[in-house]
Order: C-alpha cells, then sequence, then structure tokens
C-alpha cells in the first residue's frame, strides 16, 4: 500500500493537538487502518433547462461501489525543547462495481473513456515540529478551518500540500495559519495547482489563511479567519457560537458570516459578496432540534476552492445552496438513542428550501431533503465496526433533481 503523511488533521475544528509532555517519537506514535466500503447510487429525476442532445446523452443514474484503505500513523515528538516527529497516511482505494454509464460518482477516478478505474492510492510525506504548545507542519495536509476544510465524504480524503502552524499557547486561543501550493481532489492520484470550483480554465493559484478561534469562557466560543485565493479571491470569516443551559437542555446559537471578493487576475470572474448564516438548535434527551437562515447578498456565489468543503450549514448531501441572491431557510431533527438505552444508534433528518426571489431565466428555486441513521458497535470483537445510510431528495429548477442512496460500512482498527 502507498503512504501518504498526514498532515494538519488537527486546527481550528477539531482541537486534537499533540501534547507537550509528549514522552517520544516513538512512545507516543500511533498507527491505524481504517477500512471504508461504500455503495454509492444517485439517480437523475428530469432534464430541466438541459438541450435535446444534451438530454439524450446525458446518464440516468450514477452507480457504483468500492473499497477503501486509511493507514494512519502519527509519531509523537522527539524529546528536548524543539521536538520533531513525522505523521502518516497511506490511502488506496478498490472498484467492486462501476459501468461506463454508472461512473463518475467521486468514489474513484474515471478515465478518458467514461470507465472508473480498477484502483487508485497516494503517497507523500509531513515534518512536523513541536516549540511550546505551537505545533508547524510541512508536507501533506487535511486543513479543517473556516476558509478551507478538506471534503472527506467519498472513499478517501482529498489532500493539500503546503505548510500549516497551529498555537495553543495563550490559554483559551487556538491560531492556525497556513500556505498551500497543491491538492488531490478525493477520487485523484494526481495533485494539481489550487483552483476556484467551478472554474474551467488552466489557471491556479496558492492558498494562504489564518486566523484564531477564542473561548471566552464555558458558554461563548469566536472566531475570526481571513483566506485567499491567488488572482481567484479574497475571504474574511467571523463566527460565534453561544452555549445556553435551557429547561435541562442546552440552546446552541451559531452564527457565521462571509465576506468575500475578486482578487488580482480575478480568473473566476468577478466577485463580490456577503453571506450571513444563523442557526438555533436544541438538545434535550438525545432529541435536538434546529432551524436557520441564511443569506447570500452580492455578485456571484460563495467562492471555494474546488472539491472542498464549504463551512456552511447548507453544504449538504447534494446541493450547498450558495448560489448569487440566493436566500434558504433549513430545519432539521436529530435523535440520539444511548439515551434510550441504545448507544451508538443514531438519526438524523434535514430540509432545506432557498431561492433568489426571481422568476424566469435569472430565478432559482431548490430544495433538499436529507435522512441518515448510522449505528457504531460499542462492544465486543466487533467494536468500532459502523454501518451509516444515507437518502438525499434534491430538486431544482435550474439543475437535473436526484435522489441519492449511499450506504457506508467503516472498521477502525488501532494497530498501536
Amino acid at each position: 500500500m502507498s503512504l501518504i503523511i498526514r498532515g494538519a488533521t488537527c486546527g481550528l475544528l477539531c482541537g486534537c493537538l499533540p501534547v507537550a509532555n509528549a514522552a517520544g517519537f516513538m512512545d507516543d506514535s500511533k498507527l491505524k487502518l481504517q477500512l471504508r466500503n461504500v455503495y454509492f447510487n444517485e439517480n437523475f429525476r428530469d432534464e430541466q433547462g438541459m438541450s435535446a442532445r444534451a438530454a439524450a446523452n446525458a446518464k440516468s443514474e450514477r452507480t457504483e461501489w468500492a473499497q477503501g484503505f486509511l493507514l494512519d500513523f502519527q509519531s509523537g515528538f522527539t524529546p528536548g525543547t524543539l521536538g520533531l516527529g513525522v505523521d502518516a497516511l497511506g490511502l488506496f482505494g478498490a472498484r467492486l462495481d462501476s459501468g461506463r454509464g454508472r461512473s463518475g460518482t467521486g468514489l474513484l477516478p474515471v478515465h478518458d473513456d467514461g470507465r472508473a478505474a480498477s484502483e487508485f492510492a497516494s503517497a507523500g510525506v509531513t515534518a512536523k515540529a513541536r516549540l511550546g504548545k505551537t505545533v508547524i507542519k510541512h508536507g501533506t495536509l487535511l486543513p479543517k478551518t473556516p476558509v478551507l476544510v478538506n471534503n472527506d465524504a467519498r472513499l478517501l480524503p482529498q489532500t493539500f500540500d503546503g505548510t500549516q502552524l497551529t498555537s495553543t499557547d495563550i490559554a483559551g486561543l487556538t491560531f492556525t495559519a497556513g500556505h498551500l501550493d497543491r491538492f488531490k481532489q478525493r477520487d485523484s492520484s494526481n495533485t494539481t495547482g489550487l483552483y476556484l470550483d467551478g472554474y474551467s480554465g488552466d489557471k491556479s493559484g496558492d492558498f494562504s489563511f489564518a486566523g484564531a478561534d477564542y473561548t471566552l469562557n464555558e458558554q461563548l466560543r469566536l472566531s475570526y479567519f481571513h483566506g485567499q485565493l491567488e488572482h481567484f479571491y479574497r475571504q474574511d470569516y467571523a463566527g460565534l457560537v453561544h452555549d445556553l443551559p435551557l429547561a435541562g437542555g442546552v440552546l446552541t446559537t451559531d452564527l457565521r458570516y462571509f465576506k468575500s471578493k475578486s482578487m488580482g487576475a480575478a480568473y473566476g470572474g468577478p466577485i463580490d459578496n456577503d453571506m450571513f448564516s444563523g442557526q438555533v438548535s436544541y438538545a434535550h434527551s438525545g432529541h435536538t432540534f434546529g432551524a436557520g437562515y441564511q443569506v447570500l447578498d452580492g455578485e456571484a456565489g460563495l467562492p471555494y476552492i474546488s472539491g472542498a468543503t464549504v463551512y456552511s450549514f447548507s453544504n449538504v448531501g447534494i446541493g450547498k445552496f450558495i448560489e448569487e441572491e440566493e436566500k434558504t431557510w433549513m430545519a432539521s431533527y436529530a435523535y440520539n438513542f444511548a439515551a434510550a438505552g441504545v448507544p451508538g444508534l443514531t438519526f438524523m433528518t434535514r430540509y432545506l428550501s432557498g431561492d433568489n426571489g426571481r422568476s424566469g431565466p435569472a430565478g432559482l428555486s431548490e430544495w433538499e431533503r436529507d435522512m441518515e441513521i448510522a449505528y457504531v458497535v460499542q462492544a465486543g470483537p466487533a467494536k468500532g465496526l459502523g454501518v451509516k445510510y444515507r437518502n438525499y431528495v434534491y430538486r431544482a429548477d435550474y439543475a437535473r433533481g436526484r435522489d441519492s442512496n449511499r450506504l457506508y460500512l467503516t472498521y477502525d482498527i488501532a494497530i498501536w
């Protein structure tokens, strides 16, 4: 199996930094193998807005089945004031079922003849150093910040190459900064320069970012980030999360704001917009009810790096709901069956509806309903075995409708 060296899997969103008192390079090292078996089926329900010729050649479905292997090694740090280490991640994917007329699910690379690759793998190296509570990593990274979240929603994760620094030297404050110059899509073995999602030209640029997450107290967390993709766009993000104990449960308010503008040569076209998202959720006795609203105002849709996950409540199963001038309502419900004596079993459903308030050629309207049920074995020989089923229904007046069914089988094996 080929090896890819893992980069900054830790950061603003996950908070799992190496500890300062690491015993040593190997003493604190970890090696884990994750198996992912994914079945993906998507049926297209209409050809609205397509020409007769395009509709005749369009696929009616995409269906594939694949097996993935992720070998994850994380070293500790060498003793001393300056600790050194290495992280590694081996990625390998294999086709179990596909076809020229059913490929393109994002699980596997697709050849020029339309057939999916029988297998693909990746390799890379990341070195890391720690001084106090500051860690710097250089090599292949998996960034998780509001202005860039690597996509890990298929068989194998999207990876990036560059440098990232994360510091928690100041109590309550996590500072993160980085510079990336190459990336690899989740269904590819090839690295390329970075570019805007939806861009079809041959230009690319480096991505730089910096920001901080500050925990003011147990109830309030604040964050600010800036990112810019050279000659495409620059983006500022501000966020607030507040937890309020209420009637035996917790009321959480999550507010997010993005300001985006084109920069330099503006290879992706003019961009100048603001996006505000707000979501309120209430959790009590295993139940979580949520409702939210999002509005994007200005020129163009919300920009983001190709294939990445958008740090938005509306980045769901199929749609993203971030088109120009789009306004979106959201509602969700989740239940953790641990409250009913069945730990490991969870359920979630949500509904989103978005439009830009116009009709005719310049108008857009879309909605999506998602459902997910998952179970992770909690004890015994199969501990860690996970089963997840997702069902998505998406309809729009400017894009093809889709019904999607996805089944995930995962198993984590701690080798040491």
